[in-house]
């Protein structure tokens, strides 16, 4: 990982964003929710980002937006990689039916559109924003388990599973105790990519109201409070927009860093 400099680079952004999030009350100077001046004055001393259409510091309420973006990326991930992990194993090691009868089922939710489907049952609950993390878990784990799948399907054909098998290993312990930690590369980085999809999923439903609600702040509904108002106060869309930019390709860096750091068929000079 050292040696890829791009991937560093992603390291230290993620590592900022995640401290800016954690200290978010101390490093906020103003309360997110409070209109604390004019409304859409321009970046300056007294407030970094300047003013939003009610007033409000968008420097705070892009602070505390750090923490509501990687919270749900993370809580996301860690949904769909439960859930993806749990069938992928299932379905790579038992083979035959139960393989075929979890993969069809896997073809079938990747037959619909996702940002669809999660606007559809965004549509039946109340969007919030324990909603929307549990949503965008639920409808982001098929590419998990056919990575998993894979994985246990030619993990289980060695010979160490087979001796596993030989001195009377129990199936559970051998999916998850021996196949498991040999499987968890392509498990990891699925999870920094996945990560990546879920904030820019949670941008895109805040950004269409469907997300989380203000008056909570998250960078996708600041971009949609910014609308009106592109020609008089771009930095209400401009600041948002990198954050969730800078964000999603440091991920990707990162996630690029680990496949290549990872995989024992790359050669590493």
């Amino acid at each position: 990982m050292r040696k890829n400099k791009f991937a560093i680079f992603g390291m230290s952004v993620l590592a900022l964003f995640i401290l800016v999030a954690i200290l978010a009350p101390v490093i906020a100077p103003y309360d997110p929710s409070d209109m604390v001046d004019d409304e859409t004055l321009p970046p300056s001393r007294a407030h970094l980002f300047g003013t939003d259409d009610l007033g409000r510091d968008i420097f705070s309420r892009a602070v505390y937006g750090a923490r509501i973006s990687l919270t749900v990326g993370i809580v996301a991930v860690t949904i769909a990689i439960l859930i993806g992990t749990l069938l992928g194993a299932t379905a790579g090691y038992f083979g035959g039916l139960i393989d075929g009868s979890i993969m069809r089922f896997v073809d079938v939710m990747l037959s619909f559109p996702s940002i669809f489907l999660i606007l559809t049952i965004q549509a039946m609950l109340t969007p919030n924003i324990y909603n929307v993390m549990v949503v965008i878990g639920l409808t982001s784990w098929m590419g998990v388990a056919r990575l998993v799948r894979g994985e246990y399907l030619r993990i289980r054909e060695l010979q160490y599973v087979e001796a596993a098998r030989a001195i009377g290993c129990s199936d559970l312990r051998i999916m998850f105790r021996h196949i498991l930690p040999n499987a968890q590369a392509p498990i990891i980085v699925a999870a920094t990519l996945g990560m990546a999809g879920a904030i820019l999923t949670e941008s895109a439903l805040s950004f269409l109201g469907m997300g989380v609600q203000p008056p909570m702040p998250s960078w996708g509904n600041m971009l949609m409070d910014a609308q009106a108002y592109m020609r008089d106060a771009p930095w209400m869309a401009v600041i948002p927009g990198l954050l969730i930019l800078v964000t999603v390709l440091s991920l990707y860096f990162v996630g690029e860093g680990l496949r290549e750091a990872l995989d024992p068929r790359q050669y590493h000079a």
